[in-house]
């Protein structure tokens, strides 16, 4: 079983930035690929950005290259995504979310545990 908890959600100016943590309870962190989603209102989950095991292969959807930055630390038990140059496309509740699956996968069914989720909305 994993337990997630995202943090660092908030309301800011487009333009500016937030760091958005995820703290997983389990016994071995490096097992999971790990990925942030976004839901905004009236809209289907989306995928926003992976990792791999190690961390050393990241992914993102095209609308936030450049702009979001994902990184993890297994020592620590935490994903988290840097969101700079936010925009108000961006407002949504993010998700932290895990699979054991070894291929990178952007689908939503393909991960097994999810956090709560954070808001995140941006001001224009």
């Amino acid at each position: 079983q994993v337990q997630l908890v995202e943090s660092g959600g908030g309301l800011v100016q487009a333009g500016g930035s937030l760091r958005l943590s995820c703290a997983a309870s389990v016994r071995t962190f490096s097992n999971y690929r790990m990925a942030w989603f976004r839901q905004g209102p009236g809209k289907e989950r989306e995928f926003v950005s992976g990792i791999s095991r190690s961390g050393g292969t990241s992914y993102y959807v095209d609308s936030v290259k450049g702009r979001f930055t994902i990184s993890r630390d297994n020592a620590k038990n935490t994903v988290s995504l840097q969101m700079n140059s936010l925009k108000s496309e961006d407002t949504a509740v993010y998700y932290c979310a895990a699979t054991q699956l070894v291929s990178s996968t952007r689908t939503p069914r393909n991960y097994d545990y999810w956090g709560q989720g954070t808001q995140v909305t941006v001001s224009s």
